[in-house]
């Protein structure tokens, strides 16, 4: 539960880092957060179907589940703002 957690959080992390990075994408702070909060699980679960282990296997936590759920975390969350702010652009066209 708790790798479920830091994936959450991170991944709000990663949506405002990338809204930051990219202010053309960056549909406000509130909009980042929702989004990289979606995104976090979603983008450790993703990574975890291609093979790469992200957070405990066993329900364990150590130093290396906690650092890759934070990374998949964050990059599932920016990921996640990234196409939905391409795919709000292409509407808008």
């Amino acid at each position: 539960m708790l790798d479920i957690i830091i994936q959450l959080i991170s991944g709000a992390v990663g949506g405002n880092l990338a809204g930051a990075a990219k202010k053309d994408w960056s549909l406000g702070t509130i909009w980042n957060s929702v989004l990289g909060i979606i995104g976090g699980p979603l983008g450790a679960y993703l990574l975890g179907l291609l093979g790469i282990n992200i957070g405990s296997v066993d329900g364990n936590l150590d130093v290396g589940s906690i650092v890759g759920s934070i990374a998949g975390g964050g990059v599932g969350g920016g990921a996640l703002l990234a196409i939905v702010s391409l795919i709000k652009k292409a509407v808008k066209k």
